[in-house]
């Protein structure tokens, strides 16, 4: 086996190193090539190889289970769930039982952990099962593998990256991979809270009964702390539109609220706030869970709803001043006539300019609904009634009516 650089000439230690983990590799897994050409990505610098081995050396030493940083968060994962019952899964799963040769598959080459698998899948993991139970049934194909060495955790990334863009990764997914890589704290928060279970991570998409996303969790402290910054005095007076965080990328907003409060995980305000509606996600579920079966699913996760979520959090900063109606607006969890959220009377609750199809309070994640919830939240606190169908309807015409008169006043302004 030769091995040729198609590469910028490389330092001798580096050169060293790449030769000796390509030669381990060619050793192991026999590649039909018998030469191996390593190339270099330009933008990462990162080092690859593109050959083909057949399907009892990948099954035999590769894994899909492959941490994205595995030195610091080695039991956390970078790759998407796998969808046991797509369509195309099911297919490209017969298609390999009948010989079908797969190609694109993405793998690191790595032995500092799981040595016996040192083929490391990021992307194709679909495609790594499918020849797995294809050799099951004793057919031992060759396929095409892209295979990479020597990568740092930024390089790591950006290979997950690029390689999930060919199966639409979700955007919680990348939410996960970059703040995996920024560390493990908001994991860890979620996690000591409760809106995680221990060593459990974040969802790779958010759905009805899942786990929370990252672009969940980011927007429930973003929120709280915005909340802070508005007198309880002044609310009526201002804007208090929840936001949401950004989703699929960078969020600039949250990267600058991390800088500015170093201190955040050690927050303890922030942590009772977090620990409550914990809480109150798990008295809703629990209350449409009954007897072991879910009564109706949209009710059960009302909770998690990003404008039900975003309002919750944005009224708990707003109240940290006041422990009265902040102690009010934790007591929803134990509301026991009905769920706390009182999803049936949010599901009729409407205003005249909202449009037929219009499904209730906490059904979409415009400005609108975050501000009429934070309305109702706000309303509730100085009550302590419970969220009703007479509160409801009151928060939603006090939305208004506040609206009405910011608008008119910043109309002045501009005369």
């Amino acid at each position: 086996m030769t091995i040729k650089y198609c590469c910028k000439k490389l330092s001798q230690k580096k050169e060293e190193e790449i030769k000796s983990s390509v030669e381990e590799f060619s050793k192991l897994f026999i590649p039909v090539e018998d030469t191996l050409y390593i190339f270099e990505d330009l933008k990462t610098n990162a080092l690859f190889c593109e050959c083909h081995i057949y399907a009892d050396k990948v099954v035999s030493y590769g894994t899909i289970d492959s941490p994205l940083d595995s030195e610091n968060q080695a039991e956390y994962r970078a790759n998407r769930d796998v969808v046991e019952d797509n369509n195309a899964f099911i297919q490209m799963k017969e298609d390999a039982k009948r010989q079908r040769s797969f190609s694109n598959i993405v793998a690191e080459y790595i032995t500092t952990f799981d040595q016996e698998h040192p083929l490391k899948i990021i992307g194709g993991q679909h495609r790594f099962i499918a020849i797995l139970e294809a050799r099951d049934a004793d057919v031992n194909q060759l396929h095409g593998i892209k295979v990479y060495f020597g990568l740092n955790t930024e390089q790591r990334l950006d290979v997950q990256l690029i390689s999930n863009t060919n199966i639409a990764v979700s955007s919680d997914l990348l939410d996960r991979m970059l703040e995996t890589v920024k560390g493990p704290q908001l994991r860890t928060w979620c996690q000591q809270v409760g809106l995680l279970n221990n060593e459990e991570d974040f969802a790779d998409r958010k759905q009805r009964g899942g786990r929370i996303t990252v672009r969940a969790a980011r927007s429930f402290i973003m929120n709280y702390y915005n909340g802070k910054m508005v007198k309880a005095d002044t609310f009526q007076n201002v804007r208090t539109t929840p936001i949401l965080a950004k989703t699929g990328g960078v969020d600039e907003e949250w990267e600058q609220l991390k800088y500015k409060n170093k201190d955040m995980w050690e927050d303890k305000e922030l942590n009772e706030a977090g620990k409550q509606f914990a809480k109150l996600i798990k008295t809703q579920r629990e209350y449409y869970n009954r007897g072991g079966k879910t009564q109706n699913s949209d009710f059960a996760d009302k909770a998690l709803s990003y404008a039900v979520l975003s309002a919750w959090a944005f009224v708990a900063g707003v109240l940290q001043s006041n422990t009265v109606r902040l102690n009010r607006h934790y007591a929803l969890s134990d509301e026991t006539k009905t769920d706390p959220l009182n999803a049936k009377v949010l599901a009729k609750a409407k205003h005249k300019t909202d449009p037929d199809n219009y499904r209730g309070l906490g059904t979409r994640t415009d400005v609108k609904d975050r501000g009429r919830l934070t309305e109702l939240f706000y309303f509730q606190a100085e009550k302590g009634s419970g969220i009703t169908k007479e509160l409801t309807a009151a928060a939603i015409a006090k939305y208004y009516a506040k609206l009405a008169v910011i608008e008119a006043e910043e109309a002045a302004k501009k005369v």
